[in-house]
């Protein structure tokens, strides 16, 4: 498109030039700015667009004509533009024309790639009101009118039509009992008081969004201080509130039937393609409708019945593409439409709802060329002395993704043999077999509670039964818990990083263990190929630091190999590994380290690409050609948020939530998080069971079906998300507050207590959670030390002999070994306060906490000169482990015993004689006032006789008589120790 000075307003200069970091942040993915950052309106006076401060945005009169910037910086580093020209039902035809051809100019100063839409008061898209949440009210006047509404002396009473699940629509209506209804909800907004009236057959969600409304009005109208009132159709007289209502309209009367809607009057519209030509539009005669019926050298007009859509070739001109869309106008106007949404697409930047009308579209389409228009005007508008930073593509935010989950949790895991599970024993939890499927639970803690999180790993190679035995008996876990644990479906090759962080060091093999796979090979004729120490094997290695490494088999040939990764290569007396050009110092560490779990007894030789021995060429059946380009990280993807349900007829029917916030997920409501990375289904408390128990089979559809057209993967993972139970990794993706997701009742009962409070949600303390745990006897490992293949081998974390101790009192035993020297554990997101840890059997106030209070009375070890040191090889003498231990010195009562081997040396009694008495409330290690100068390891000593009795359920002469171990059990459970 040529582009000229002349054809860009003076007002536009500058226009789309900030980023607004909607998704940039992996953190928070909504605005982290004012409510309308990333907004630019023009209001058109006298022919010409003129901004309007921010204060102002969001505030619209009838009379008036808008155009709105919408600029938003996604992961990519691209800045997106969405452009909307807004018409008031009193705005003239003169104002409405030009608001058109200011969007057309405004798009051509930003590189000709926007979408633009053109709104009408009362029908907007939902895109459109979702940049100004709760609603807009637009009043009356304008510009021409010199806005002579704000002279009003007297307030006037006011009574709104809203409408909207998920978006509201906003109408005034006239102050009448006839202009009430079953089927809506109306607010009533007087000088003093403010009425919610809920139609009979209005739905939950619709009254929730209400009161959204309610709260705007409130708080724009009556500086917040007004009453508030909800009237129940059908309730009549029931109450005094329902007769004020009533009152105000002159009595109580049955309420009309409504009408028929603008959009039930339209009905269905049969699609037309028209092609403008010289200001005309022309139908296209075709059997179906593809996108090669699109020339990129002029317009075309698609005609849906509500939306209509103008879409530009990328090599038209100014004059035709504003031409185009005069010939839309006259064709809503010809056919008695003048409320449609008129939508104008460019070339290479179609949308989802665009393409989706046509039968056929290609999967990609090559946008460079609208790259180089968006540079030519960047140069155009530099050499006239402007900034043009914002309308370059940013650079992307070069992050490295974080699982938002703490890997110092515990695990259990089982593999699929028919109808049955097998618990694998604490050395085999992180190795897999590609021809088996696996379930797994991991319990952590999370910011203010124990989560937990139960999935159904499918190897590759894996029989459909046992794919199926997998999800089903994962369900039941979940189903047996209360559906308090999350639920993860995850396909090799497709893990999401969550599920690396929880298995820290994890590898693949080759082949199958269960009756299933082998049958499968037996019947197929196929040669068994599962991993034998003694056998030629090659593995690649992969992943991101010591805490997330990988490590695949894959054909144990040359043309597996590739560049851009490090390989461990085996045979049953020789030992390699090799490390491609392009791989970095890190990649090396982490073979390293893979090294001491693959065949640990024999000395490796280190190889680099280009100076490999004959022997590992041997190995691999000769040298030949291998990939050696550079493995680049996919697309990122910005999130979504669509609400699903099936229909009547098994359909899924899916609506995308735009600006999503915690807001928008309803209780009654089931909502997919798509990631494109992976998909997240949100199930509401409120939802029916059946439609719960459908909750998988929704996500499955919505992958099958890629609304998004984005190529979505069948393996893409999948997490079933239960409402009240959200993880860290699902709540990033919000500004998430705790107390809204703690709230009880119905999506409008919630907003109703909010609205009632100030609006600000109640602080509701959690019910105790029951113990995530599965079955009667449920095998644990604590994720604070690390599985090694040799168990003879033990080296445990650096930690020191107070945070070791303390942390027997969280964790099970059975740790899990580690050959070389790991990093330290850490939680790998920010917590936003301590962990309350009353969902565990000891009373403690927060793990952090109850370490810092213990290793008060220990002495610190000197600091560990190097933290991670390199790994260093070890042969079978060198190291020896300690005999395992028995259960029963498992048990916690035997490790607080040696714990506290020397106190208990001391005596079996303490003398507190002389010392002060102090309430319980002042000496307890949660105390929020407590007393100073007190030894705090005997706390109890502090209480009186009373007290002492009544919190330890003994005397003081009975508890000194206990040994020193069962003493310090019995206060950690009352939150003495």
């Amino acid at each position: 498109m040529a582009v000229s000075m002349k054809d860009l307003d003076p007002a536009f200069k500058g226009a789309g030039q900030k980023e607004y970091p909607e998704l940039v942040n992996n953190n928070i993915s909504i605005f982290s700015l004012s409510q309308y950052s990333g907004l630019e309106i023009w209001r058109i006076e006298n022919f010409n667009p003129v901004p309007i401060p921010e204060s102002s945005h969001g505030k619209f009169y009838t009379g008036d004509s808008y155009v709105i910037l919408k600029t938003t910086a996604s992961k990519s580093g691209a800045l997106r533009h969405d452009i909307h020209f807004w018409l008031g039902k009193d705005t003239s035809q003169d104002e409405a024309g030009t608001a058109a051809i200011k969007t057309v100019e405004l798009d051509a100063t930003l590189g000709g790639r926007a979408v633009q839409y053109r709104e009408v008061q009362g029908h907007e898209t939902e895109k459109f009101l979702s940049y100004f949440k709760p609603c807009i009210i637009p009043q009356e006047g304008g510009i021409a009118s010199g806005f002579n509404h704000a002279e009003a002396e007297e307030y006037k009473t006011r009574l709104f039509e809203v409408k909207g699940k998920h978006v509201v629509h906003v109408r005034e209506v006239p102050f009448a009992r006839s202009s009430l209804n079953h089927d809506d909800v109306f607010i009533l907004d007087t000088e003093s008081k403010i009425f919610q009236f809920n139609g009979s057959t209005s739905s939950i969600q619709e009254r929730a969004k209400a009161l959204e409304v309610v709260q705007y009005i409130k708080d724009t109208y009556h500086d917040g201080k007004c009453d508030i009132a909800a009237i129940e159709d059908g309730k009549l007289m029931a109450d005094a509130e329902s007769g004020e209502f009533w009152a105000l309209f002159g009595g109580f009367a049955p309420l009309p039937r409504k009408g028929a809607s603008d959009d039930a009057k339209h009905g269905s519209h049969p699609l037309k393609l028209l092609r403008v030509e010289k200001g005309k539009a022309e139908p296209i005669e075709a059997d179906s409708l593809t996108r090669e019926l699109l020339e990129t050298k002029k317009c075309y007009i698609l005609d849906c019945g509500l939306e209509v859509f103008i879409w530009m070739g990328r090599n038209t001109s100014l004059d035709a593409r504003k031409s185009a869309g005069v010939s839309a106008e006259e064709l809503l106007n010809s056919t008695d439409r003048p409320k449609s949404q008129i939508i104008r697409i460019i070339e290479g930047f179609e949308t989802v709802m665009f393409k989706s009308k046509f039968d056929s579209w290609p999967e990609t389409t090559n946008v460079q060329n609208s790259e180089d228009g968006r540079g030519k005007v960047a140069a155009l508008l530099k050499r006239q002395g402007v900034d043009v930073k914002g309308l370059l593509k940013a650079e992307p935010v070069k992050e490295e993704p974080k699982p938002h989950i703490d890997c110092t949790g515990h695990l259990q895991v089982w593999r699929v043999n028919g109808q049955e599970k097998i618990s694998l024993p604490d050395s085999e939890l992180s190795k897999f077999y590609s021809g088996d499927c696996y379930i797994f639970q991991y319990t952590y803690n999370g910011d203010d509670r124990e989560e937990c999180l139960i999935g159904a790993w499918m190897g590759n190679n894996s029989v459909e039964g046992d794919r199926t035995t997998a999800l089903s008996m994962g369900c039941k876990m979940v189903e047996s818990m209360k559906f308090i644990p999350s639920m993860a479906r995850i396909y090799e090759g497709s893990e999401p990083i969550q599920f690396h962080a929880i298995m820290q060091t994890f590898i693949v093999f080759k082949g199958g263990l269960s009756d299933g796979y082998k049958n499968h090979i037996a019947e197929k004729g196929i040669p068994d190929e599962t991993y034998k120490e003694a056998g030629v094997a090659l593995f690649r290695i992969q992943g991101s630091d010591p805490e997330n490494m990988q490590a695949i088999q894959v054909e144990p040939v040359a043309s597996s190999l590739n560049s851009s990764h490090c390989y461990i290569l085996h045979s049953e007396t020789a030992l390699f590994s090799w490390s491609g050009s392009l791989t970095t110092s890190e990649d090396h560490e982490l073979v390293e380290r893979m090294l001491d779990f693959i065949k640990p007894e024999l000395q490796p030789k280190s190889h680099k690409e280009g100076i490999e021995s004959e022997q590992f060429w041997e190995l691999l059946g000769g040298k030949t050609e291998y990939p050696s380009q550079k493995i680049v990280r996919g697309k990122e993807h910005d999130p979504h948020l669509f609400s699903c349900h099936f229909s009547k007829g098994g359909d899924l029917k899916v609506k995308e939530i735009y600006n999503f916030s915690q807001d928008d997920l309803m209780t009654e409501d089931i909502f997919i998080l798509d990631c494109h990375s992976e998909i997240f289904v949100w199930v509401g408390q409120g939802v029916d069971p059946k439609s719960r128990m459908q909750s998988l089979t929704i996500g499955e559809k919505f992958i099958e079906h890629d609304f998004l057209l984005e190529k979505l993967s069948r393996t893409t993972p999948m997490f079933i998300v239960m409402e009240g139970s959200e993880p860290p990794f699902f709540t990033c993706f919000f500004k998430w507050e705790a107390a809204k997701a703690a709230m009880l009742g119905n999506s409008f009962q919630r907003k109703l207590t909010i609205l009632r409070n100030g609006g600000t949600p109640p602080v509701v303390k959690p019910k105790r959670r029951p113990s995530l745990q599965y079955g009667d006897k449920c095998q644990r490992s604590s994720r604070s030390m690390s599985v090694s293949p040799t168990p003879e081998r033990v080296r445990v974390r650096g930690r020191s002999p107070a945070f070791n101790a303390i942390a027997s009192t969280f964790e099970k035993p059975k740790d899990r070994n580690l050959s070389t020297p790991p990093p330290i554990v850490r939680k790998v997101y920010p917590k936003s306060g301590t962990a309350n840890l009353n969902t565990l059997s000891l009373g403690l106030g927060s793990k952090s906490s109850a370490i810092a209070r213990l290793t008060s009375s220990f002495e610190m070890p000197s600091a560990r000169g190097k933290l991670i040191p390199q790994s260093l090889r070890v042969t079978s003498n060198t190291l020896k482990s300690n005999p395992e231990r028995s259960d029963s010195e498992d048990s916690m009562s035997s490790r607080l015993e040696s714990l506290t081997e020397e106190d208990a040396k001391e005596g079996e009694a303490d003398d507190d004689e002389g010392l002060p008495v102090y309430p319980y409330d002042s000496v307890n290690t949660a105390s929020t006032n407590p007393v100073p100068d007190i030894d705090v390891t005997k706390r109890e000593a502090y209480l009186s006789a009373t007290e002492f009795k009544e919190k330890l359920g003994m005397t003081k002469t009975e508890f000194y008589k206990l040994p020193k171990w069962k003493q310090n059990k019995l206060k950690v459970t009352v939150q003495l120790f």
